[in-house]
Order: C-alpha cells, then sequence, then structure tokens
C-alpha cells in the first residue's frame, strides 16, 4: 500500500538527516515509526482495557507478596 502524507520541513529535515547518518532509506523510518506507533497504540489500549476490569471488579489483583508466596519465592 501506497500511503502520501505532509511532513513539516523540520521533521523532514531531521528524517533526511537521519537517514543520511544510518545508510538507511526515508522510507525504512517512516515504515519503523508507523509500525512501533501502531504496536504502542495497541499495549496502550489493551492496557486501558485490563485498567477498566480492574476498577469495575472484574479483573482478579494480586498483591506481591501473594505473588511470592504463591510461587513459593518465600520459602
Amino acid at each position: 500500500m501506497t500511503i502520501s502524507i505532509r511532513l513539516s520541513e523540520d521533521v523532514e529535515k531531521q528524517l533526511e538527516r537521519l537517514a543520511r547518518e544510518t545508510g538507511q532509506t526515508k522510507e525504512f523510518y517512516v515504515h519503523q515509526f508507523i509500525a512501533q506507533g501502531l504496536q504502542d497504540r495497541e499495549d496502550y489500549n489493551l492496557a486501558a482495557d485490563i485498567a477498566a476490569r480492574v476498577r469495575s471488579g472484574e479483573e482478579a489483583v494480586y498483591s506481591l507478596a501473594e505473588v511470592r508466596k504463591d510461587l513459593g519465592l518465600d520459602d
């Protein structure tokens, strides 16, 4: 898929400098930044979902002491 985006002059210069200094293409970095941004968003959505379930009492919560005891770490 091809996408066209308009970058500010400052961002374009930063991207060009990064590509030049590393020998990678601008497209490589744009792809990497988008992929990482999507992963970060998915992680955020998952965390927000779990936090909402914890607040509503739907998700179990354990203290560190309980986890250590259950794992036999405090013998």
